[in-house]
């Protein structure tokens, strides 16, 4: 047998780079992304039930402001061969210092550990749509109701002109139900948020004020629903910005059934 093996080489395991949102951080591993999203929710042992957010970034990138270079020397198989799961390279103000051209596919996974895989596309403004909730998911998680689309929004947050201001920011669109056309008076539906006075009232104010304003719903909102995530997520800075739409709820309920019904129960 030994004999046999000689001259056989062990393919070399990839190594990944990821960018994670929940919580934000700099992460090489030998995992794929669908086995990376598994892993990262629900733990070697799959004791562990968290939501994951991530993107895919370039393996190419480099940068100064992290240990790029040392990825092939700290993210190497075990001794038993099995691959490296993960290599913290930074948890301090990763998303700012990421730039766009970096970023590839993004994954967006259940807490137990199912990854939907969303692609980025060109965004193009509803003219018609007039009133919004963004979640955002980095650097900070409040929710916001605003009158600004996805691009103005964006533009509006990182603003180096403003006196506070974000580098970067990652957040999504939410569902809004009736409470889009009518603040005051439209139906919810089966959206689960909760206290809907305050959130009305919130819609209602923006929507009465114009301008550029923006109204903090909830300063930390913590855990995302992923079914009232409306039309995708977005990430952007200083003037550019990449939209990652969901899929249609029939192409969720057809092409990703086994996501969309952990999604659905809560995972």
């Amino acid at each position: 047998m030994k004999e046999e093996n000689k001259g056989i080489r062990k393919e070399k395991m990839k190594n990944y780079l990821y960018l994670s949102l929940v919580p934000e951080a700099l992460i090489a591993s030998q995992l794929s992304p669908s086995e990376f999203g598994s892993y990262y929710a629900t733990g070697s042992l799959h004791h562990s039930f968290d939501q994951a957010i991530f993107f895919e970034l370039d393996p190419n990138f480099d940068s100064s402001d992290f240990p790029i270079s040392k990825i092939d020397e700290l993210c190497k198989p075990h001794e038993d061969g099995s691959p490296h799961k993960s290599v913290y390279l930074s948890v301090y103000r990763v998303l700012e210092r990421v730039p766009l051209s970096a970023f590839r596919n993004m994954y967006v996974v259940t807490a137990d550990g199912k990854t939907l895989e969303l692609s980025p596309a060109p965004f193009k403004p509803n003219p018609e749509k007039k009133l919004f909730l963004y979640q955002d998911l980095a650097p900070a998680r409040p929710r916001v109701a605003s009158i600004l689309n996805p691009k103005e929004y964006t533009d509006r947050i990182t603003a180096k002109d403003r006196l506070v201001h974000l580098e970067k920011l990652a957040f999504c669109d939410m569902k809004l139900g009736g409470l889009e056309a009518d603040p005051v008076n439209g139906e919810l539906g089966n959206l689960p948020y909760k206290n809907v006075d305050h959130l009305r009232d919130c819609l209602e104010q923006v929507r009465l004020k114009g301008g550029k304003n923006n109204k903090v719903v909830i300063r930390n909102a913590g855990g995302l629903q992923y079914r009232t995530i409306d039309n995708g997520f977005y990430v952007g800075g200083g003037g550019e910005m990449l939209f990652y739409p969901m899929p249609s709820l029939d192409k969720l309920e057809n092409e990703y059934y086994s996501w969309w019904k952990s999604a659905q129960e809560g995972f």
